[in-house]
């Protein structure tokens, strides 16, 4: 009897590694990259309730359970794909694949299932949508091997997260807008900015393996260039409140905007490239919150 509870207790124990492991893998454990997914969607929601004149709650759900499976569908292939690599580079060494935690098997099968999971969620969208994000999953896929043969693979990650604006404006409107566009191609100069903040944290590790990145092509010109693309980004956000008529109050979100942008740049100058990065997160959800404001409270 004692042989057998403890067989048990092994077994609950090995399946917690397991499950704790696939968490891991998906970064599920790691949530800003689903919150840098996450905010562009909601503008782009945002924005095409703004157009119509309301916004449906139910394509807000659908809008945050996408953003999740969509993460982590991206980060298993892309340590798929980057498993040799990872074994090498200090900050991604133990992930679970590139540990061996995971089997390469297992990898793959948790990738369908995540895949599977994202496409029945497509089938709650209207055929416009479920077009959009089918031909975007292809960018999914090809941005860990741009790694390899693109000089700037930022621009593909800022192509297919800025995306996601699209996808969900389509939720909410069949009719693009001059703005969406606008949007669109402020949000692709966003991402491209502050994932090569991110980049400036493994520049050493991927020269020596390899492995393409905005600051690499960019050298010290780097930070200078993801300011402008970042400005870029605010600069759209302007030119849509224009157009859209919005409130006086917005201008409040882009001194807050401004204040966090300056913050930003105070951590760079200390070399904490990092947490930089991470101040897009608040970045993002202040954008959100002045949107949302100009539908709900203004």
């Amino acid at each position: 009897m004692g042989n057998l509870s403890l067989s048990w207790k092994f077994f609950f124990l090995r399946m917690k590694s397991k499950i704790l492991n696939f968490i891991k893998l998906a970064r599920l454990d790691k949530p800003i990259g689903i919150y840098l997914l996450l905010w562009p969607s909601l503008l782009g929601l945002l924005l095409g309730a703004i157009s119509e004149g309301y916004i449906d709650f139910e394509n807000i759900l659908i809008v945050l359970v996408g953003s999740v499976l969509v993460r982590s569908c991206g980060c298993v292939i892309n340590d798929i794909s980057d498993r040799n690599f990872d074994k090498v580079v200090e900050r991604t060494k133990e992930r679970p694949l590139a540990s061996g935690n995971i089997s390469l098997k297992e990898a793959w099968i948790f990738f369908i299932i995540l895949s599977i999971a994202s496409f029945c969620l497509l089938l709650l969208t209207p055929l416009l949508t479920l077009k959009i994000a089918l031909f975007v999953s292809l960018l999914i896929i090809l941005y860990p091997l741009s790694k390899r043969f693109l000089k700037a693979p930022q621009l593909i990650l800022g192509i297919t997260f800025g995306s996601g604006s699209v996808i969900s404006y389509s939720l909410q409107s069949e009719s693009f807008s001059l703005s969406i566009i606008i949007l669109y191609f402020g949000l692709v100069a966003w991402i491209v900015s502050f994932d090569s903040f991110y980049a400036l944290e493994d520049i050493d590790d991927d020269k020596k393996i390899g492995i393409n990145s905005t600051p690499i092509l960019w050298g010290g010109k780097t930070i200078f260039i993801a300011n402008a693309l970042h400005l870029i980004f605010y600069a759209s956000l302007l030119l849509i409140a224009y157009l859209n008529e919005f409130s006086i109050f917005f201008l409040l979100t882009m001194g807050i905007l401004l204040i966090l942008f300056y913050f930003q740049n105070r951590l760079a100058k200390k070399e904490l490239y990092l947490d930089a990065f991470k101040t897009n997160n608040y970045i993002g959800l202040f954008a959100v919150l002045g949107f949302t404001a100009e539908i709900f409270f203004i």
